[in-house]
């Protein structure tokens, strides 16, 4: 297991957390095969499992795990890259096992939000709506929110930058999933955001030091930013959909609505397949199907 977790992280560049999701996985599968073969099994018994041995162990974590579709869709990834890594390092290929039928994940459209709402959060954040609330800490809602939809930064992006970061730079160096590096420009607005966030905050910010800080001086916590959100769910009506997360989904929506390019956007969002941009497509087409059936005169 060690092993296989080193080879995620150094050949597969996978991230901290599929990396533990993958442990989970394998340990569980592992502590199938020893009730499924009455005992610990060793590499030459993981050569010889067939299909069904497979099938049954995600039909045990449908029914008894009770996990959902999503969830066992990656447990059949993990397993799959498992025997990849056996087949590479210890010569224990078994591809006769691996002709299973992975789990369908459910299809799920993005849930962005309208352009005048993501535009509205922002402006909210950084005015507190009358809260007690100092100045820097509220200029630093304001930047992280406009990084995240006006650069379509994930949260764990736009926490991780540092004192390097700022003044902010017409085009920001962001690390992404599996350390990949992509280049995303800044319009005006977000580098102001940050820049005013900068001068505001008390604490001085080394070059390898968090942009980003608590009230207390330490790196910002990403649940205090979810609790933002929270708090403008209720102040805007907006539904439990609209997470930080959701702001990267609108970033990408409302570029696509108004002519960006597919590829410039896979890019932007530093997606590694295409196909996982074109999901954004599916929000569109039903945002024109919808403009379509209410204003053509015979829909």
């Amino acid at each position: 297991m060690q092993e296989f977790s080193i080879w995620l992280e150094t050949e597969r560049r996978a991230s901290e957390k599929t990396i533990e999701a993958y442990q989970r996985d394998i340990g569980n599968f592992i502590g199938f095969l020893v009730e499924h073969l009455g005992g610990e099994p060793h590499v030459s018994d993981l050569k010889r499992l067939s299909r069904h041995d497979v099938v049954a162990w995600l039909a045990r974590r449908r029914t008894q795990d009770n996990l959902a579709a999503s969830s066992r869709a990656r447990a059949a990834s993990s397993l799959r890259a498992f025997y990849r890594f056996l087949d590479r390092r210890l010569d224990a290929a078994n591809a006769k096992a691996m002709m299973f039928e992975s789990p369908r994940r459910p299809h799920r459209l993005p849930r962005p939000l309208p352009e005048k709402l993501a535009a509205e959060a922002i402006e909210i954040a950084g005015d507190g709506d009358g809260e007690d609330v100092a100045e820097w800490v509220l200029a630093r809602d304001a930047a992280i929110l406009s990084l995240l939809y006006g650069a379509g930064l994930r949260l764990s992006e736009a926490l991780s930058l540092t004192g390097k970061d700022a003044p902010a730079p017409e085009a920001l160096r962001v690390y992404g999933k599996g350390r990949k590096v992509r280049i995303v420009p800044l319009i005006r607005v977000v580098r102001e955001a940050i820049n005013e966030y900068r001068t505001l905050c008390p604490y001085p910010a080394a070059p390898d030091e968090m942009l980003f800080r608590g009230t207390k001086g330490g790196p910002l916590n990403p649940r205090l930013v979810q609790r933002l959100m929270e708090k403008l769910r209720i102040r805007l009506g907006l539904p439990e959909t609209a997470t930080p997360h959701a702001l990267r989904h609108s970033f990408a929506t409302h570029l696509l609505a108004n002519g960006g390019d597919l590829r410039s956007i896979q890019a932007l969002l530093g997606h590694a397949s295409l196909s996982t941009t074109q999901i954004y497509t599916g929000v569109d087409a039903a945002r024109l199907m919808k403009v379509h059936a209410e204003a053509h005169p015979r829909a």
